[in-house]
């Protein structure tokens, strides 16, 4: 039995949910659960349905004709995710280890639910844990950046790869892979943004005398730690301690909104309004 998760975005108004669920049910298929949400500023409304097509000879192209004439009546936007297959990710890393280990592990116990195709890197220093979890390891030779980027365009081909992870990767990524796998792409950054973006934030917020320090997963784009925030979490600090101690303090913090983005994605829970995001319940 086919499942899908079908987003919507349409300015808000009455009859929205009863012409969808309608549509669904001429359709023979089950809803599973179904959650909506009002931006108030600009009164869009957004809708995440998750169902069961029982009719196996409804096909999902003739799923999307059906909605795009519901969706010309409403004047929305809707989007078709199949939960038929896993997606394909590829993790790229630097030399930070504890990140890259919480995914896997997360991955094997099927508390991630994809298909971990590939570990990229800049550096050489974590072959050992990819192999431990007999996953292709591919280096990524920085020095010639066109021969880089290209190479990375060919394995991201190659594994067709679905969703891009940031663990601690220390480069920045090409815009035409920023483009291609534009809210395909997630990066943990170790602070609590907008505050600190860039290099070294735990040594900026000691320097400020900051009172509680985060981590935050955001989309990638163009601009330097400005994409959409998927998840954020922070813990107290206090003037006794020391950049180390900081860094120490913020390291689940990272692993646990990392992965909090992750299944979110994965699981197709979060919709993108402009630099702003919509995370559904688990």
């Amino acid at each position: 039995m086919k499942k899908v998760v079908i987003h919507i975005k349409a300015p808000d108004q009455r009859g929205i949910i009863s012409n969808y669920t309608e549509l669904f049910s001429s359709l023979n298929m089950n809803i599973l659960k179904l959650e909506q949400h009002v931006e108030s500023d600009d009164e869009m409304f957004f809708m995440r349905i998750e169902a069961e097509m029982l009719d196996k000879k409804l096909k999902i192209n003739q799923l999307k004709k059906h909605l795009s004439k519901t969706d010309k009546t409403m004047n929305a936007t809707s989007k078709i995710n199949s939960k038929q297959s896993r997606q394909n990710v590829a993790v790229l890393v630097s030399k930070e280890s504890l990140p890259l280990y919480d995914i896997l592990i997360k991955n094997k116990i099927k508390e991630i639910d994809s298909d971990i195709k590939c570990i990229i890197s800049n550096h050489k220093t974590l072959e050992d844990i990819a192999n431990q979890f007999n996953i292709e390891y591919m280096y990524l030779d920085l020095e010639n950046k066109y021969d880089a980027e290209k190479q990375l365009h060919e394995i991201l081909e190659k594994y067709n790869i679905d969703l891009i992870v940031l663990a601690r990767y220390m480069q920045i990524i090409p815009d035409s892979i920023v483009d291609l796998y534009n809210e395909r792409m997630i990066n943990i950054h170790h602070s609590f943004l907008p505050a600190f973006k860039g290099g070294k934030p735990y040594h900026k917020a000691w320097n400020r005398g900051v009172k509680l320090i985060g981590a935050t997963s955001h989309y990638v784009t163009k601009e330097l730690d400005e994409g959409p925030i998927i998840s954020q979490d922070v813990v107290h600090v206090d003037h006794h301690q020391s950049v180390k101690e900081l860094i120490n303090s913020g390291r689940n913090l990272e692993r646990n909104v990392l992965i909090d983005a992750i299944k979110a994605h994965i699981d197709y829970r979060i919709m993108v309004h402009g630099k702003r995001t919509i995370v559904f319940s688990k």
